[in-house]
């Protein structure tokens, strides 16, 4: 068990090193499935996963299943939140519907000026790509590709 401990928090220690750039996650509102707009600051005081993933994303789609379990673990202790880019809106809709993820999830129009987009406000350069937002909005872990790890990660800091 100390050993399975240590582990877990070496890979912890690790990928907060690998992510020593803490900074406030910038707010962003955009539409759920059913229209409804929805910001990050909304999200405020509770821990939230935030998923950059696009339906045409082998990586994200294969995902998907290690997600459902750890949303169904996590769930009432943190809030998961996808993020479609690159899809257009039908698109989205029907990979939301195969896949039955029950999380938030959210839509960037793909027509959207590139420099405006969440993404690049992100700094995402890679799919999928996850965030740890700490309860006082802090993102404290970024994972580019689909890595097991990124779950003991989370387990971790909460």
């Amino acid at each position: 068990m100390k050993k399975l401990l240590l582990s877990v928090l070496m890979t912890v220690i690790a990928a907060i090193g690998a992510n020593a750039q803490v900074r406030k996650a910038p707010d962003f509102t955009l539409p759920d499935a059913n229209g409804e707009m929805v910001s990050l600051s909304s999200l405020r005081g509770q821990w939230v996963v935030l998923d950059f993933w696009g339906s045409w994303c082998g990586w994200c789609i294969k995902g998907i299943p290690q997600m459902k379990e750890n949303y169904g673990e996590l769930k009432s202790k943190v809030c998961f939140v996808g993020l479609a880019i690159g899809d257009t809106k039908e698109t989205w809709l029907k990979s939301l519907k195969k896949h039955e993820m029950p999380w938030i999830n959210l839509w960037e129009n793909p027509e959207i000026d590139r420099n405006n987009s969440v993404a690049t406000l992100y700094g995402v350069r890679g799919f999928p790509t996850k965030l740890i937002i700490n309860p006082d909005g802090y993102i404290v872990n970024t994972t580019v590709g689909e890595d097991p790890e990124f779950y003991n990660i989370l387990r971790v800091l909460l």
